[in-house]
């Protein structure tokens, strides 16, 4: 098997020769069939798709889950199948709704693949023939012409005026001009001229190229390796759920003990003593958190989807809430990748700005204002000659959505776009001055000249790097129509006015003509020097997109760090990223080589003043998120190529791009964004953010449910009174009364203020200390209320099955008040805002129903051991449970007046 390890840096010749092929005539048949069985297809490995079992049995993956299974073992063990069976039914349930909606998001996946297969152009014995990219050898000829995709990685053996656009493998936005050269071992990718690479496309001319590698063996599919070996991280909710599920796992075994051990010291039979330690585990596990999790992550999910973010897995929904660092690409992602002229420089100090962004010709030209006339004699000069010296077609708008669309280079189609929006239809342009003679892109001088027309009427149209085209000037385009000599002040006012423009991300071009003038093509440009007429400067940039510089300041706000990684140069990359509000005064750009030379340690070290990584390959950006995850930060990665893949795979939150994302992007990312936009993802990340708020609500009122049972049964045991709360009961409590609260509960729509708070740490536990306080206050307030109530009733004779369905109640109507106090930490039950939540309301109306099922029909009576209440009774339990509504109402209306925001 032919190895070649660095083509680029050998000549076309030896290239060809080591891959035993033939430049001309290509490989017979026979020789691509035998080589065909040799390498195999030049196909990706793909991964394969995870099995419905895998996606059920993985539901079940938490510590959580484990104590409630545990919970159910006892209690089967102990005889009580009811309690066991309504146990495992919350944890089926709980799977399965994690299963539909994770095998859901897959075929949502599905739905964006584009399968399409890739068709190449490939000398085969001497003829040209087009087969499927999936049938290329290593050796096999391939013809290349504008707008072909590349199948395979190739070295150029034949190169005609030809570009390569390769920022979906090395996010660089400008297409690379080709050429047939060697180039050093040790080039990077973006700079190996004589190289075509899989997974990029030609942007103009024409040229052949011999296949040095196929399938995985190509820099794609070395990159796609780089993505399946990416470590997945763990989420920061699988983090802390496994913290919180070890606490109350060692709060079970502790209670178990301690009533256990209580029990015995007051000499209570040991079943008796058993059931009662049962109930106080039943009672410290929330059984309701697992659904409440899933149904949130779930609404999360759907509300991202109709936003435009696809999320593959359920717990990526709050990942996206937790970040605190967004490491994102540039082309495509912050900006359009849609070449856009946005200034012209004329001579005498003429600055004209052009409004609009994309190849769609929305925009106008300005000048000091006010809009240019379309009659502007040395605006239409400028304009012919970039129309003229340009070999790229504008087309649309068509396709799906209607775009504006382009053959050719991207520099050059934005000229045409330039031109429409100043009253010009290039077609006709050309029409009325016919191309005669050119001299094509020059690499090395970085210039391009045409004649159009012949004798007097011919004209030489130039274009081309300022400083090449400066240098063949000999006069300056006048205001009146005629040419004068270029003086040194007005060459120095250009060359500084193309400083300017570069230093504002633009990339400069120059533009000039030499009128009734035949092109000597064998004399090449010297024959120009000093004939030329200075026209001009336009300066292109690929624009950000819409939203994006608002969507990175409110990132800012959000304590969300933005740093750029790009394949693009790190002065274009530094320049964008200050337009967007990205990089600051005194923050770095780094590039690629700067980044290999630096140690961990000094990368860690000087992380948070880098805004902007350059000319960085796909394992470099893996370091990166490895680097800022090492910091403690909860990583997002954006991106559309190839060379995303890997650091995709590895971020705490992977997102692609689903119009212009590859295919490998796509499936390395957790969420895809079906619209591209970058204000989208942080939608998502406020939709993330919105999740684990309500969640942080969801787990307050449960813990603070389980609190008041143990409390209250811990009392009863001390007292040595009758248990207060029979285990069934707690079960009802914890799985229908909170059940039909804690699903609506988040459903809770934004108030707005998720973006206003900082991330939430990597390392914050799911209980923190501002909830514990409130824990304090609400469980102190509904245990007065609930204990205090069984001991008047049961001093006052009443029978204790009586007292028990009292008491059974009031804990019941005490968890409806609550769940007011658990919508918002800051803001009022009473502000009006409950009603937007109609879910919610209709589980306090479902919730009362049931209540009153369990306490007034007969059935129920037998399975939870209830007589039915005195309405009379009724009114006071309302009465007496309504305190922990007070307490909290009280609470909230100190931290406002004291303009303190806290927990959930």
């Amino acid at each position: 098997m032919v190895k070649l390890d660095d083509p680029h840096a050998l000549a076309a010749e030896e290239v060809v020769k080591a891959l035993g092929s033939d430049g001309v005539n290509g490989l017979s048949a026979a020789e691509a069939a035998r080589r065909l069985g040799e390498y195999g297809a030049n196909e990706l490995p793909e991964t394969r798709p995870v099995g419905v079992w895998l996606v059920l049995g993985r539901q079940f993956a938490s510590p959580l889950i484990y104590l409630l299974l545990v919970a159910a073992l006892i209690a089967g063990a102990m005889g009580h199948r009811g309690d066991a069976a309504v146990i495992l039914v919350v944890v089926v349930v709980n799977a399965l709704l994690g299963a539909y909606q994770e095998r859901r998001a897959a075929r949502s996946m599905a739905a964006l693949r584009k399968l399409s297969v890739l068709m190449v152009r490939v000398v085969r014995g001497g003829e040209e023939v087009e087969i499927e990219a999936s049938g290329l050898v290593p050796g096999d000829v391939v013809v290349l012409a504008a707008g072909d995709a590349v199948g395979a990685d190739g070295r150029l053996i034949e190169v005609v005026a030809m570009e390569a656009a390769e920022a979906a493998l090395t996010g660089e936005s400008v297409p690379v001009v080709k050429d047939a050269g060697a180039v050093p071992v040790g080039t990077l990718m973006a700079d190996r001229k004589g190289m075509v690479y899989a997974a990029t496309h030609v942007a103009a001319g024409r040229g052949r190229a011999v296949v040095t590698a196929t399938g995985e063996r190509t820099e794609a599919g070395r990159i796609a390796d780089l993505t399946m070996t990416a470590r997945e991280p763990k989420t920061p909710l699988e983090e802390r759920l496994a913290g919180f599920g070890r606490m109350l796992a060692g709060a079970s075994l502790g209670l178990f003990g301690l009533v256990i051990a209580g029990g015995l010291a007051r000499g209570m039979p040991f079943l008796e003593i058993l059931m009662v330690a049962i109930s106080q585990m039943v009672s410290v596990v929330p059984e309701g958190l697992p659904v409440a999790m899933t149904v949130a992550l779930a609404v999360g999910m759907q509300r991202m989807a109709r936003r435009g973010a696809v999320v593959r897995r359920l717990s990526a929904v709050e990942t996206l809430g937790s970040v605190s660092v967004i490491c994102t690409d540039k082309t495509g992602t912050l900006t359009r990748n849609e070449m856009t002229v946005t200034a012209l420089r004329l001579p005498g100090g003429r600055e004209v700005a052009v409004s609009g962004g994309g190849y769609a010709p929305e925009g106008e030209l300005t000048e000091g204002g006010r809009k240019v006339a379309s009659g502007d004699a040395a605006v239409r000069r400028m304009v012919e000659a970039l129309v003229l010296c340009n070999d790229a077609r504008l087309e649309g708008p068509g396709g799906e959505e209607m775009k504006w669309r382009i053959v050719g280079d991207p520099t050059e189609a934005a000229m045409l776009t330039l031109a429409k929006k100043a009253g010009m239809e290039p077609e006709e342009v050309r029409a009325a001055n016919v191309r005669v003679a050119e001299l094509p892109f020059d690499a090395g001088s970085r210039l391009m000249a045409v004649q159009c027309g012949s004798g007097e009427r011919g004209r030489i149209l130039i274009k081309g790097a300022p400083e090449t085209v400066l240098a063949l000037c000999g006069l300056v385009a006048g205001g009146d129509g005629t040419d004068e000599e270029l003086g040194e002040d007005e060459r120095e006012a250009m060359q500084k006015a193309a400083e300017e423009m570069s230093g504002e991300a633009l990339r400069v071009l120059a533009a000039a003509e030499i009128p009734g003038r035949e092109l000597d093509v064998g004399g090449g440009y010297a024959a120009l020097a000093g004939h030329g007429v200075w026209l001009g400067l336009v300066g292109e940039m690929d624009p950000p997109r819409e939203g994006v510089k608002e969507a990175v300041a409110e990132c800012r706000r959000a304590g969300i760090r933005t740093v750029m990684v790009t394949g693009d140069h790190k002065a274009t990359g530094l320049a964008v990223a200050r337009v967007l509000g990205i990089a600051r005064d005194g923050d770095l750009a780094v590039d690629g080589a700067e980044l290999e030379r630096m140690s961990e340690g000094k990368l860690r070290g000087e992380l948070e003043r880098i805004s902007v990584f350059a000319r960085v390959h796909p394992a470099q950006k893996l370091r990166i998120v490895e680097a800022w995850q090492a910091k403690g930060g909860v990583v997002a990665v954006t991106g559309d190529g190839v060379n995303d893949a890997p650091a995709l795979a590895r971020a705490d939150a992977g997102v692609a791009m689903g119009i212009t994302g590859t295919e490998v992007a796509k499936s390395a990312a957790g969420i895809v964004i079906t619209d591209d936009n970058f204000p989208t993802m942080v939608g998502a990340v406020a939709g993330g953010r919105l999740v684990y708020r309500n969640l942080k609500k969801v787990i307050l009122y449960l813990f603070t449910t389980s609190m008041d049972e143990v409390v209250v049964l811990l009392l009863a045991l001390l007292c040595g009174l009758p248990l207060p709360l029979l285990a069934v009961q707690i079960l009802w409590i914890n799985l229908v009364t909170e059940g039909v609260l804690t699903v609506n509960l988040v459903m809770e729509e934004s108030h707005g203020r998720e973006m206003g708070r900082p991330p939430v740490g990597r390392d914050e536990p799911l209980v923190t200390r501002e909830m514990l306080k409130r824990m304090i206050g609400m469980v102190g307030a509904s245990v007065v209320s609930v204990f205090g109530y069984y001991v008047w009733r049961l001093g006052s004779g009443v029978p204790l099955e009586l007292v028990r369905s009292e008491t059974f109640t009031v804990l019941a109507v005490s968890q409806w008040f609550n769940v007011l106090n658990c919508r918002s930490a800051t803001d009022s039950a009473f502000d009006g805002t409950m009603v937007r939540n109609r879910w919610l309301l209709a589980g306090l109306v479902l919730g009362n129903l049931l209540q009153a099922a369990v306490i007034y029909t007969a059935p129920m009576n037998r399975l939870f051991h209830t007589v039915p209440i005195d309405f009379r009774h009724f009114v006071l339990i309302g009465l007496v449970a309504s305190p922990v509504l007070w307490v909290e109402e009280v609470r909230k209306w100190l931290v406002r007046r004291r303009g303190r925001v806290h927990g959930v």
